[in-house]
Formats: structure tokens, sequence, C-alpha cells
């Protein structure tokens, strides 16, 4: 068992006169050209990205560039090239050989409850595939994959190189943070992108998606492109021409890459917040996941077993993963994921075993309250985004990166769209700390909720409108 890190750089004595030539231009005039609407070249972008990975571009520079970008677009080929580049700033990865085709990994634009990766990725890795999952933080709603993990006692998401290499190796799957040498200029760029309000610029956020990706040296990887509401993209041609670029990308880099279109109005499962969404997961790898949850990590899960070649097609696909994750295999592999990163033996048993009491290794919030139906009907909407909002307030994510959350914030949706109701029944339940919510939020959760009077229900759609696949 081996594992290589291969820094990228421009190789020693070659002569590249397009370089040379490019070498000749100041930042500024690249900034200039961007600016007035012309097309970058090679050379330019890669001196441009060399320059943010060396620190000698200005933070100014920087900015006028990526507004620049976002005023003025890019290219397909620009894209391609801005996210080879980046890509190519610090660390690749190597993988060995017996395990060609089999390295995947999945990326989501993000959403409400989102945690599919906690159950997607030890479902893959029971189906042979080596998942070397770089997740992050969640700076939006609530907390992203590795703040859920580490409401986990123990659970470590710094890895070494050779650490990542032996958890794959013996158990399949890993969700680590991004190392300080992968993707150095994403890093750069992405703070950069916040600061000067370019961050929905589909260009940037191609390059941003796909050059981590690359870094991991990817057989497949899949991409959830969210639309809704509560998502970035309100709807579904938005999503559809950034899944699109995404994809071209990915294909680019010579990575197997498709994507599933899927919609973000409600809520993924029935509960947001960190160590609520850890216990849903659990669940779900129990074989008593919701129905929503379970359609995503199938998609997601049967599109790579289909892109890797070790299934014939996506119903396959979709079986083989409904079946390790009822049968168990999964959850056996997230136990020895939980055990490898950190998480005592005992603890990560004890989880795992049929009947725990989670609330003795997980925190509970202090205080929890329900609140009720306004009247009676048929549940025919719950707004995700108000959820979201008003936990995210409440300390279950960060308004900037670097701050802590509170991992027991959360809430838990007691009904399901299409579900009757009767006036006074409990629909919510919040947990939270100190202070209470106010009045203004209590108000606010209850418009979340939108009851029928009619006396037709109605059958929960399906989250997947879309999906694409390569060539």
């Amino acid at each position: 068992m081996f594992f290589n890190i291969i820094l990228a750089s421009p190789a020693s004595g070659s002569v590249d006169l397009g370089w040379n030539l490019a070498a000749m231009l100041s930042i500024p005039d690249l900034i200039k050209k961007k600016r007035d609407g012309e097309k970058l070249s090679d050379e330019e972008i890669k001196l441009f990205i060399e320059a943010v990975t060396a620190n000698t571009a200005q933070p100014c520079q920087i900015g006028a560039m990526l507004m620049a970008i976002y005023l003025r677009g890019m290219e397909s080929a620009e894209i391609q090239t801005l996210t080879r580049e980046m890509m190519l700033s610090g660390d690749v990865m190597s993988w060995p050989n017996e395990w060609k085709k089999l390295v995947v990994d999945k990326h989501s634009t993000g959403g409400v409850g989102d945690k599919v990766s906690l159950v997607l990725a030890p479902a893959l890795a029971a189906c042979r595939c080596k998942v070397p999952m770089i997740s992050g933080r969640g700076l939006a709603h609530t907390g992203g994959t590795l703040d859920k993990l580490e409401s986990i006692p123990g659970f470590n998401i710094q890895q070494t190189s050779e650490q990542i290499v032996g958890i794959l190796d013996s158990v399949g799957c890993c969700i680590v943070g991004q190392t300080e040498r992968l993707v150095p200029a994403d890093r750069v760029m992405y703070a950069m992108r916040d600061a000067t309000s370019t961050v929905d610029s589909l260009p940037l956020i191609t390059g941003s998606i796909i050059s981590k990706k690359g870094a991991e040296s990817l057989s497949a990887l899949v991409l959830d492109v969210k639309f809704g509401r509560a998502a970035l993209y309100k709807d579904l041609q938005s999503a559809r021409e950034l899944a699109q670029l995404l994809v071209d990308a990915g294909n680019g880099l010579g990575i197997r890459t498709g994507a599933a279109l899927s919609q973000m109005e409600c809520t993924i499962g029935r509960c947001v917040g960190n160590s609520l969404e850890v216990i849903e997961s659990l669940e779900t790898l129990k074989g008593n996941g919701p129905d929503d949850l379970m359609e995503l990590v199938e998609t997601l899960g049967g599109m790579l077993l289909m892109m890797t070649g070790l299934v014939s097609d996506l119903s396959e696909g979709k079986k083989q993963i409904s079946d390790v994750v009822i049968g168990g295999a999964a959850l056996s592999k997230f136990q020895a994921m939980m055990q490898a990163q950190g998480v005592a033996s005992e603890t990560a048993a004890s989880l795992c075993s049929a009947h725990t009491d989670y609330y003795s290794i997980l925190r509970k919030s202090e205080h929890q309250m329900e609140l009720k139906a306004s009247a009676d009907g048929v549940v025919q909407d719950i707004d995700g985004l108000i959820l979201a909002q008003v936990i995210h307030k409440l300390g279950a994510g960060r308004s900037k990166a670097g701050m802590p959350v509170n991992h027991s914030v959360g809430a838990e949706l007691l009904v399901s769209l299409g579900q009757r109701v009767k006036k006074g029944a409990s629909w919510l339940r919040l947990h939270y700390e100190d202070p209470a919510p106010s009045q203004d939020q209590i108000v606010q959760l209850q418009k979340a909720l939108t009851v029928d009077h009619s006396e037709t229900t109605q059958q929960r759609q399906s989250l997947v409108a879309e999906v694409l696949l390569p060539q």
C-alpha cells in the first residue's frame, strides 16, 4: 500500500513561448483585459492563479479580477483552464493501481437538513468503492457535514495523507476536512469571493468545486445541484445551467462526472441541526430512514456505481445502495469509519446498536418546545428556509468562518407533507439553549407550516427532477 502526493509545478528547463509572453504582462493588464470583456488565454489564467498562490497578487487585485469575472463571465475553455490551474496550485492525490476506477465522491450545493453524505459514504464503501470525502463546514443555514460529525465525541476530521489512505484501505471511506496543501488558490479566492459579493459567479463556483474534487484524483464524481426557495438557485433552469458547467468541467479533468437536480423546498428528512441530523443518519443506516433522504442516497449512489462500471444501469445501482443500507452493511462501515477517525470503540458500537440512547452520548439541548398546528387539515407545505433561518439564529449555524456552532440546537418535524393534522397537534419540536426563542421567531416558525382545509391528500413528490449522466 502506498500514497503519493504530487506537488504540481511547471517542468524545470521547459521553454514555453506563450508562457514567457504572458509573464511579461502584469496582473493589472489581465484585470483590464477581463474587465473589457476579452477572453483570457491559458497562460494568462495560469499567471493569475500562480500569483494568487504565491501571494504576489495584492488582495485588491484578486478582488478586482473576481469582480471582472463576475461581471463579464468566462467562456467554457476559460472555465476549464481556471479549474485545472486551481487544482494544480497545490497537492494532487495519487492512489494505488488496484483502486483504479473505484475512487468516488459527491458534492452538494447545500440544503436544509442535508445529511446525505453521512449515509452515502459508508453505503458506497459497502459496495467496494473508495470514498475520500473531503467536506466543509457550514456557512449558510446550519452546520456542514464536518460540523455534524464533530457532534460525535472524539470524531477527528483532521487526518494526514497517510492516515487517509490507511482508512480507505481498511474501511473504504473517510470524511475529512481540506488540508492546507490542497488547492491553496481556492482557499484565498473563496475568502475573497465572500468579501467581494462574487460568491454566486458561475465560473468561480465551478472552479472552486471541481478543482478540489480534481485534486482528489477521483474516478467518478456525482453532483447534487439543488433548486428551490431554500437553495442558492431558485429555479430549475438556473440549477441546470450550473450543473452542466460542473459536469463539463469535471469531465474535462478526466473525471466521469454526473449530476442530479433536486428540489430544496422543505427539509431533507425530518431533522435539522447537527446532533439531530447524526441521529437521523444513524436511524437511516439502521433501515429506518425517511423516504426523501433514501431517494437522494439511492440516486446519487446508484449514479456513482454506474459511472464506475460496478453496475450496468441506474436501477441496479439504486438497488445495491438500498440493499447495503437496509441490510446493515453500510452501518458497519460507518461504525468502522468512526473508530478509524478517533471515536472510542465503545462509543461507536453504542451509537450503532439497535436500541441505543443517543443522548447518553450526543449532547442534548437544555430545552425543547413543541409548536402546535393552528387548524385542522392536510399539511400542504413546510418552508424549510424559514426553519433554517430561525435555527441558525438560535446557534445551529455560523455567520462567519471560525465561529463555533451549537451541536444540540435544531428542530424535528413531527408531521410530513400530505399528512392530516388536527388543530392543537404538535407539528415541530424545537431544541434550543438559553436564551429562549423570541415571540417573533416563534411566529416565523408557525408561518412555515401551511395546512389546507380540503379533504384531498397529496402524494410525496420526487425530490430528483433530472439526472445528467456523462456520455
